[in-house]
């Protein structure tokens, strides 16, 4: 026998609240939602119309990977990021709201016609944002993960930059050295792992148990990808061009020592939390 959508949501908070979920309002209407291709406001006018079967069982399929700790977004598919939406799945990290402060900085930074460079695209948030929201400019991106290669391809073409983002399967600068870019690169970004192995057991569960650990774990201290990155990096970008690149709360100094004179100048900007975030380098004119 079918429920109504106000009974089968009510269940589901509760079933939520047990399992520990920090939001389980929320996660309860967007996930049902999404089952039934309704939006938010959709479900609240229909409160009181029945489920169908399928969407009974659909729903029940996503609560329970919800209640196990599955991410809401690897759940639905998609996550939105800079007012886009983007395709995700386990093979690339879930863009965060933080991860804007860099996209947002790369808009105001980047030259007319700027090439940029975004290294450890993952689902290519930040390419395909820059692309789309600057006409202008030129973006490669890489990835060592196939799998994220694929993701971050067809975010671009669902947002009609196909043309004008291209992906490069890889490790770090790597996969662009036939390209000709060195020293012609406006623009470097970069999100990569960062967090310090020793801090990966205790990550919230739904990131330690199902984001790729390849995406998170940044060696010993999160630097250990930074730390091979930036000396390539110096020699990519134009003298002046910048690189910007998210980091943990606790790498400023971490962060500056990689980035010193006479061949970088460096800042380091906080997030709305208050909280370290994004280095950004200048290339010194060397």
């Amino acid at each position: 026998m079918s429920v109504m959508i106000k009974e089968a949501v009510s269940l589901a908070r509760r079933l939520l609240i047990e399992s520990g979920s920090a939001s389980p309002a929320l996660d309860a209407e967007v996930l049902l939602a999404h089952v039934t291709g309704r939006d938010r406001a959709g479900l609240y006018r229909d409160w009181e119309k029945m489920l169908t079967p399928g969407e009974e069982a659909g729903y029940k399929t996503v609560i329970d990977g919800r209640r196990y700790g599955m991410p809401v977004a690897y759940l639905t598919g998609y996550k939105e990021f800079m007012s886009l939406n983007f395709a995700v799945n386990p093979f690339v990290l879930i863009p965060r709201p933080e991860t804007e402060l860099l996209v947002e900085a790369a808009l105001q930074l980047a030259p007319l016609g700027a090439v940029i460079v975004d290294v450890g695209t993952g689902s290519g948030a930040i390419a395909v944002s820059l692309a789309y929201f600057r006409p202008d400019v030129r973006v490669y991106a890489t990835d060592q993960s196939p799998e994220a290669i694929e993701t971050a391809r067809l975010n671009a073409v669902r947002h009609g930059l196909g043309d004008r983002v291209k992906f490069y399967q890889g490790d770090l600068l790597a996969p662009l050295s036939r390209l000709n870019l060195t020293g012609r690169v406006d623009l470097l970004t970069a999100n990569l792992p960062y967090i310090a192995t020793g801090d990966i057991p205790f990550l919230p569960r739904e990131v330690r148990l199902f984001e790729p650990l390849s995406a998170l774990d940044g060696g010993i201290d999160g630097m250990e990808l930074y730390r091979r990155f930036i000396p390539d990096a110096v020699h990519i970008l134009r003298p002046g061009g910048i690189l910007l690149a998210e980091i943990g709360c606790d790498q400023r100094e971490a962060v500056a020592r990689l980035l010193q004179p006479p061949l970088w100048e460096v800042a380091v900007r906080k997030d709305l939390a208050g909280r370290d975030r994004l280095a950004v380098g200048r290339r010194m004119n060397k």
